[in-house]
């Protein structure tokens, strides 16, 4: 088909949209825009690909590279002049970096300096901050650097205003698989989920007697020594007996099934009692020592008082939160990042939770997964939301998080539709493995002190819901919360939330246990609607809803619907660029990963049609936007689902983009699966 055979189709379809009543619209999922600012859809290559090369999109192939020729590629791009050592570019100072020829990054200052690309308009994020930018001569601000403060010195701002970083000797030990869990492995072994060989808890009677070397790398001659670090309920970092060799022991936190036999009660007594003729005892230390001294007859069976039975956390001795009411942002994967979410605490948000991360992930110590769950100061109730497969390693994530981060709720995902996840037997999988569910949130709940909340879906397949036989047993297992988004995993986020059954499973659900619902608010009304139509309902969840319109939350609050202009959210946007240079860095690196995640947002955002230009209000978040003119060119820029206008917008506010640049959105939220493939 040619180029004006396609112009003459697209004319008709907009032809018959102008002819359809905006009920007609409404019908078909088309939002009912006014006539007036209807326009034919813009001719463009089927390609979801945005480059500025000079070829067209369609003939964009991304050449395929293996990981050798990858990382040769990186090594040569380190020792490029634009990538300069960190501490010379902090300093100016060509002798300071501690490695000196040794370095990995270039040291040529001068050739930096001729190179690195222009400084882009506005000014350096840090400079209202104490002390100089942390990024010295590679900001791309550094035009506004003030005079005469000190080079080099850490920005105390960013330093103090966000938290929850992973500790470089934890991620060490997390790398060797030399930290111990003593109450996630008492409470799975209380609950007959960790057999022997899985058991992290070693008695030391068959150890010889002889020197320990510590972890430190001093020589210790006591038999009491230790070498390896232990999660503890009073210091954080605290030495553990050193553990025996991996052929003794299998996978610390493998993925096979667990044994699900209960332990004889016998066997119960004998490991949970306090009893002296054990000589269970561990000796609390000062912090500066690198271990904990244990006594040499004492036993792993009941070293550990968290095992007792009559020590018991009860329920109501837990910290628990009161959603009732609150404005509750969902964590969102790949946008919900701390920069995103700081926006919408500007604009209403009361609590935040951030992007899923995996178990197994966390307990290896990646740097990448251990950055989802930074939190900000300004996230004053925030919680962390985990995904895993199994108890024992959903557990002793749930206990390094308590010692290792700042959080008010950990959440467990157990409603995620993506197949990566649910290959695994992670995430929504889950729902078909009741037992497994049991598990996992008696474990989790049974260690810490914190609430323990659960997000599920109706069920796995459509049609075949399950959670509601569920809801009773979710709260006496010791969760606090669960929120149900009203899909199955076969639905993906096609087709609309099932609120009825989201109220039947919360009129039915225990008193003690707080019911959230999920799914397709995208207004103050949808809110008022459905909290009025079920009382028990705590509150609901807004997840795309703040992605196309973060300004929801301020709508919610005030009770209307907000008609903002073009340049009221191109300050939202401004906003972010902030705090996402604060975040990621204000140099090329920063700059442009604050680029690709805006670029994310914005692959959503397009989707809002402003209130003044429909015809039927409020818009529904299943609608499918037409093409349409707004009230002025940045308007109609902003409504594009074109990726080469989202650069443009990019390029607004971080300037250019870099030579061979290009964007893929990377969701794919409309996905609806095979009834065979789940």
């Amino acid at each position: 088909m040619d180029g004006s055979s396609v112009e003459l189709v697209e004319e008709a379809k907009a032809a018959e949209r102008v002819e359809k009543t905006p009920e007609e619209l409404v019908a078909k999922a088309i939002a009912p825009v006014k006539r007036g600012f209807l326009r034919p859809p813009p001719l463009r290559p089927c390609n979801d690909v945005a480059s500025d090369s000079k070829s067209t999109p369609s003939t964009f192939v991304k050449e395929k590279k293996s990981k050798r020729q990858l990382k040769r590629e990186r090594r040569q791009e380190q020792k490029s002049a634009l990538n300069i050592c960190s501490e010379i570019a902090k300093t100016g100072n060509v002798n300071a970096c501690p490695y000196n020829e040794k370095c990995r990054f270039s040291h040529d200052l001068e050739a930096y300096r001729a190179q690195k690309p222009a400084d882009l308009e506005g000014i350096c994020p840090f400079t209202s901050a104490e002390g100089a930018c942390p990024y010295g001569l590679a900001c791309r601000f550094s035009g506004t650097h003030k005079d005469g403060v000190a080079a080099g010195t850490l920005n105390l701002q960013k330093k103090n205003s966000e938290i929850n970083g992973l500790n470089k000797d934890v991620q060490k030990l997390l790398w060797k698989n030399k930290i111990r869990f003593p109450k996630a492995d008492a409470k799975l072994k209380l609950l007959g989920l960790l057999g022997k060989a899985n058991s992290k808890i070693k008695t030391f009677e068959d150890k010889e007697e002889g020197d320990l070397t510590v972890s430190n790398g001093t020589h210790a001659t006591n038999d009491n020594s230790c070498g390896e670090l232990v999660i503890d309920s009073v210091n954080k970092v605290e030495g553990s007996p050193k553990m025996p060799e991996e052929d003794d022991v299998e996978g610390f936190a493998t993925d096979e099934p667990r044994p699900m036999k209960k332990i004889k009660s016998a066997t119960n007594e004998e490991c949970c009692t306090g009893n002296a003729d054990n000589g269970a005892s561990v000796q609390e230390k000062d912090l500066g020592k690198s271990c904990t001294q244990i006594e040499p007859e004492s036993t792993t069976d009941n070293i550990f008082s968290e095992s007792d039975g009559s020590l018991k956390l009860h329920p109501r001795e837990k910290k628990l939160i009161d959603f009732r009411e609150k404005l509750y942002l969902a964590p969102l994967t790949t946008v919900g990042n701390l920069p995103f979410r700081r926006v919408c605490k500007m604009l209403g948000a009361d609590v935040t939770c951030g992007e899923m991360a995996m178990c197994t992930n966390l307990l290896q110590g990646q740097a990448s997964e251990w950055a989802l769950l930074r939190r900000h100061s300004a996230e004053d109730l925030f919680g962390v939301q985990i995904c895993g497969a199994y108890p024992d390693t959903v557990a002793r994530t749930v206990e390094l998080i308590d010692q290792e981060c700042e959080v008010d709720f950990i959440d467990i995902n157990m409603g995620c539709p993506i197949d990566i996840v649910v290959n695994k037997g992670a995430g929504s999988a889950l729902l078909t493995k009741p037992m497994r569910m049991k598990n996992i949130i008696e474990a989790a709940s049974g260690i810490v002190d914190k609430p323990i909340t659960v997000k599920v879906r109706t069920g796995f397949l459509e049609g075949r819901n399950r959670v509601d036989s569920l809801i009773a047993d979710i709260g006496q297992w010791g969760a606090n919360v669960v929120t149900i988004h009203g899909r199955s995993r076969q639905q993906r986020y096609s087709k609309l939330a099932d609120w009825e059954y989201i109220y039947q499973c919360a009129r039915k659900s225990p008193e003690a246990l707080q019911v959230l619902g999920n799914g397709d608010i995208f207004s103050y009304l949808d809110w008022n609607k459905h909290k009025s139509a079920c009382p028990e309902l705590s509150t609901c969840m807004i997840a795309r809803g703040a992605l196309v319109k973060p300004w929801i939350f301020t709508e919610i609050k005030e009770q209307r619907h907000w008609d903002i202009s073009s340049g009221e959210r191109l300050n939202i946007l401004k906003d972010y660029v902030q705090c996402g240079l604060e975040h990621w860095g204000s140099d090329t690196k920063g700059v442009e990963t604050t680029r690709h995640f805006m670029l994310e947002w914005l692959s959503y955002t397009y989707r809002y049609v402003p209130v003044g230009l429909l015809d039927v209000i409020p818009q529904q978040l299943n609608w499918r936007p037409p093409s349409y003119f707004g009230r002025d060119d940045l308007e109609t820029l902003m409504a594009s689902d074109s990726a080469a206008d989202w650069i443009r917008i990019s390029e607004m506010l971080l300037g250019k983009v870099p030579p061979g640049f290009s964007f893929a959105p990377k969701h794919k939220s409309n996905a609806y699966d095979r009834a065979e493939n789940g």
